[in-house]
């Protein structure tokens, strides 16, 4: 799966898009989030070398546990977001599609493989995300010997759980992307077929590109790439209140202008929702337009929602408040648009 910015949806698909956004209220939908990469860091040294790379405390985690993080440039701009998962013996690190080049060259120039071994599993390992009302209960279900759906109840954010007595075997992660109910499988690629099928025989729905970038809009989750990028700071990009910033941990890379950020100011500029009534949506790219005429920002993300109507991400100014209506204009066309807080209403 691949998340993509505005997103058009053809006449015959409507019905399977509001089945799938519908079965996220009512029941759960599974997507395949395999096209993340993914890998491995080990050695005595691996949580140090990380915890230098990125934006949060990798050294404060126990096997178990986990946590959102960023990797900025020496200027603080965003080279990548990440998920770091710690285990007894290694951490286990996946990024988006879109910022696996630049990650991944951030790695080969900083990490010592003498020092920290680290490894691409992005070929042997998958990703299934399991999201709705019912996720706890399903993947509750389908793990080794049934799993108590407290345990899963009882995981923090970022938090795992094996899925079989070996490492291999690959673990359970309850995760916040879409501010719903949601469980990530990290799996063997071979065992991924299985674990679907298990899946759906309980109900879960297959989910498309169209409804998870709908559910991450509402959310707030800006994706690498689309909404943020290595022209983006930090703050712009709500990491901070998306708690993937540590301010009391040791020195990484880009820390003085977030640190700057953070304790003398504030950005000029950052992810806002965009509500909207009509049926065109803005393209990525499309300037906002204060009522006097002013450049506020640009649009991001764009869909359609079943439930909300038109909604979108963009990068906004701070003088354009909440509640306040703009214009999204492109080289098409232009349509009205009012700036929402984050998330929208879920």
């Amino acid at each position: 799966m691949s998340s993509l910015g505005a997103v058009s949806t053809a006449v015959g698909d409507l019905a399977a898009l509001a089945r799938e956004y519908g079965a996220l209220r009512r029941g759960a939908v599974v997507f395949d989030r395999s096209d993340r990469s993914r890998g491995q860091f080990a050695g005595e040294k691996a949580r140090e070398t990380l915890t230098g790379l990125v934006t949060n405390d990798v050294l404060s985690l126990a096997p178990g546990s986990g946590q959102y993080a960023a990797a900025l440039t020496p200027k603080g701009k965003i080279t990548a977001d990440v998920r770091i998962f710690a285990h007894a013996d290694d951490l286990f690190v996946d990024v988006p599609p879109r910022a696996a080049q630049g990650w991944w060259a951030m790695v080969r120039k900083y990490v010592n493989p003498r020092v920290t071994r680290y490894s691409d599993v992005s070929a042997s390992f998958g990703t299934l995300g399991v999201y709705g009302v019912r996720a706890r209960e399903l993947t509750a279900a389908v793990s080794a010997g049934g799993r108590d759906a407290s345990s899963l109840a009882a995981l923090d954010m970022y938090a795992h759980a094996p899925l079989g007595p070996n490492a291999a075997d690959g673990f359970v992660a309850r995760v916040p992307e879409l501010g719903l109910e949601g469980y990530d499988l990290l799996l063997p690629k071979d065992a991924m077929p299985a674990w679907l099928e298990r899946l759906r025989s309980l109900g879960a729905v297959l989910g498309s590109v169209a409804t998870w970038t709908i559910a991450r809009i509402e959310a707030g989750r800006p994706e690498w790439g689309v909404d943020m990028d290595d022209s983006t700071l930090a703050q712009e990009a709500n990491l901070e209140a998306l708690n993937a910033i540590s301010f009391t941990k040791g020195c990484y890379t880009g820390q003085e202008t977030v640190a700057r950020v953070h304790f003398r100011g504030h950005v000029n500029r950052c992810l806002r929702g965009l509500g909207f009534d009509v049926d065109t949506l803005p393209p990525s790219g499309a300037r906002l337009i204060d009522a006097n005429g002013k450049d506020v920002g640009d649009v991001r993300s764009a869909a359609r929602s079943p439930r909300l109507g038109g909604v979108a991400l963009g990068m906004v100014r701070h003088e354009a408040e909440i509640g306040a209506s703009l214009t999204a204009t492109w080289n098409a066309g232009s349509i009205p648009v009012v700036v929402h807080e984050l998330p929208f209403p879920l």
